[in-house]
């Protein structure tokens, strides 16, 4: 089964099972991801913010709009990346995903990451990061990459996993955007 197939495949998993209710129903949509199922990296955020739950696409407003200039600072582009959330439906009023919530579309992220196989996961803030590095703060692991292994249905999966600030943290603290803007070289050295 090709890429495509098998992460269709998976967001109607996510449909059918009827994962996380609650939020569904007061979701316009499901925010599976959107890019290239060829992508070398995967960029994951916490949840859609409002214009993502309108439009039913990852990072599309203020924070996109910077994850886009980061993009380009690097020589990439949305066409050559993939991105997504760990949450796919929008948390009312955006609050933050509860950790249920996190859990109940955790093994739908790894499934889209074992489909996709992407040389470096680039996990935005502490809700991403804390997903694949527990107990580890931001501040003191943006930036460095981490090696992790992780068993799906008996397969285990090797990730690269870069965690860096989130896009919307860089734009409410000014002195976080020369510290993001570094970070992202990271990912250029990471990709050679």
């Amino acid at each position: 089964m090709n890429k495509q197939r098998v992460l269709d495949q998976i967001k109607a998993d996510i449909l059918h099972q009827n994962i996380c209710p609650d939020l569904a129903k007061q979701a316009n949509q499901l925010v599976f991801g959107t890019g290239s199922v060829d992508a070398n990296v995967v960029f994951i955020g916490e949840a859609p913010g409002k214009n993502e739950d309108l439009k039913g696409e990852p990072f599309v407003g203020a924070s996109g709009k910077f994850l886009d200039e980061m993009l380009d600072s690097i020589g990439l582009s949305r066409t050559n990346i993939y991105i997504t959330n760990i949450v796919k439906y929008r948390p009312p009023k955006n609050r933050d995903p509860s950790r249920e919530e996190k859990e109940a579309f955790i093994p739908f992220l790894y499934a889209q990451l074992a489909a996709i196989a992407p040389k470096v996961v680039v996990t935005l803030g502490r809700h991403s990061t804390s997903c694949f590095l527990p107990g580890l703060q931001i501040s003191a692991i943006h930036g460095q990459t981490h090696d992790i292994t992780v068993k799906i249905e008996n397969k285990q999966y090797n990730w690269t996993i870069l965690p860096l600030y989130h896009p919307a943290a860089a734009i409410y603290n000014q002195k976080l955007r020369q510290t993001l803007r570094d970070d992202f070289k990271t990912i250029k050295q990471i990709t050679k």
